[in-house]
């Protein structure tokens, strides 16, 4: 007899009693930008505890719970039906009140996660997704876990007034820049706060509306949504042919700073990177560089660090998934 269930859920009294025991928190809201991208506001029953914007907390989903319909399938030995699992998630921000106001993280009671559907593992043979093929079955009342422990080091430091700020993110890696961009613009930050995302589609852009909303009320905001896989990147005929809109590119060619309307150099400009390592770029000791570089040495090129010791305009922070 097989010691693995294949998503079979318990019964129901069970799964009752396990979530009643290990569930600390209720989803109050589910906003889909399409079926396999969503923003879920997360209410925890204790109080939140302080924590600086660009951080993270893993959420928590039992085992036991049913995969969402179309995902890979998984066996689930029965050791572990009755555990959690548990994956780390950037807190975003909704980035408005609904007063249409700047909603900064620390104003809020709820955790907001960008989130996109995994619905198989990325290579053959490596173990499927487990928490993302759950919570997209999850809304509104429904309950989960999140961890007490809010952690992280890609967070706002030692930004002067009048500096700029340069965020890149791909996909999902938006969600720490949003709640730093809000952060800055309730502390009534004077320098430019530039907020860049590259992504495939532009039904991808989920924050979109509230990005406009902010721009209109700040002049120094910039939010600069790029895509890679629209018409106009693949068709050569399509009448308004960019091509791929890789961030590399843009910062290369200078477009990104034209887009931005200001000079992004080192001695006034903070780089804050988070989305797809090939983005990144960090190449760990010894390995061969890919072909295509990631952002971290075309900026160091430039004059910009990643030096840990560094501080101030000139700073490269990276998010680090690995």
């Amino acid at each position: 007899m097989s010691d693995t269930i294949d998503s079979a859920p318990l019964d129901a009294e069970e799964a009752l009693q396990l979530r009643e025991k290990l569930y600390n928190a209720t989803i109050i809201e589910r906003i889909d930008a399409h079926s396999e991208l969503a923003r879920f506001r997360i209410r925890p029953d204790n109080p939140i505890p302080p924590f600086k914007p660009g951080q993270y907390v893993a959420l928590g989903i039992g085992n036991w719970e049913p995969r969402l319909h179309g995902t890979q399938k998984e066996e689930v030995p029965e050791k572990k039906l009755r555990k959690l699992s548990r994956r780390a998630y950037s807190i975003s921000c909704p980035l408005l009140s609904p007063e249409n106001r700047v909603a900064p993280v620390d104003t809020l009671d709820y955790l907001e996660f960008y989130i996109t559907l995994v619905r198989e593992a990325e290579s053959p043979g490596a173990s499927p997704p487990v928490l993302t093929p759950r919570l997209f079955k999850f809304g509104v009342g429904d309950r989960l876990e999140v961890q007490k422990k809010i952690v992280g080091t890609y967070t706002l430091e030692n930004i002067g007034p009048d500096d700029n700020v340069l965020m890149l993110g791909t996909g999902t890696g938006e969600a720490p820049h949003n709640a730093m961009s809000a952060k800055l613009l309730a502390d009534q930050h004077r320098g430019r706060v530039i907020n860049v995302t590259s992504v495939r589609k532009r039904a991808d852009l989920a924050y979109a509306l509230e990005h406009a909303t902010l721009m209109n009320s700040y002049p120094n905001y910039r939010y600069l949504p790029f895509t890679t896989r629209d018409p106009e990147n693949l068709d050569p005929s399509h009448p308004e042919y960019v091509g791929k809109q890789y961030l590399q590119d843009l910062f290369v060619s200078g477009q990104l700073a034209e887009a931005a309307g200001v000079e992004l150099v080192p001695s006034t400009t903070h780089v804050f990177l988070c989305g797809n390592p090939a983005m990144i770029g960090y190449v760990p000791p010894g390995a061969e560089p890919p072909e295509k570089p990631g952002m971290l040495p075309i900026l160091r090129e430039a004059g910009f660090t990643d030096d840990a010791d560094a501080s101030g305009p000139g700073t490269i922070r990276f998010e680090k998934y690995w």
